[in-house]
């Protein structure tokens, strides 16, 4: 048992971290270092594409919404179309009915019509 310990003694710092369980075997280290205006120029090109998908998505919201104003509009003319028809339509059948009823068979023309004026 003496040995082992001397030779797990032996190795040097990293290789005893090397094999403890569940730990990373390898470090990396980065050979490029960015410094603070890298940085900061980096933050604010993250930062103005997101703006650009903000608005990208912002835009096509407010499209869809003249889309359902403008169908909304020609539907709203629509019906004020179909009412103008409805009532166009009583109109016509009233004045078949009136002609075509017993009433208007049974009456008898004027033999003389007088205006009055004023």
């Amino acid at each position: 048992m003496s040995q082992l310990r001397n030779t797990s003694m032996n190795f040097s710092g990293r290789q005893q971290r090397m094999w403890r369980r569940n730990q990373n075997t390898v470090s990396f280290a980065s050979a490029t270092v960015l410094g603070p205006v890298t940085h900061t120029v980096l933050i604010a090109l993250m930062i103005a594409v997101l703006g650009l998908i903000y608005l990208t998505q912002v835009t096509k919201t407010s499209l869809y919404g003249y889309k359902i104003d403008d169908r909304q509009t020609r539907l709203d003319g629509l019906l004020a179309d179909k009412q103008n028809l409805e009532v166009e339509n009583a109109r016509l059948q009233a004045l078949e009915r009136v002609k075509n009823s017993s009433v208007a068979a049974s009456m008898e023309t004027p033999k003389t019509v007088d205006y009055a004026t004023n």
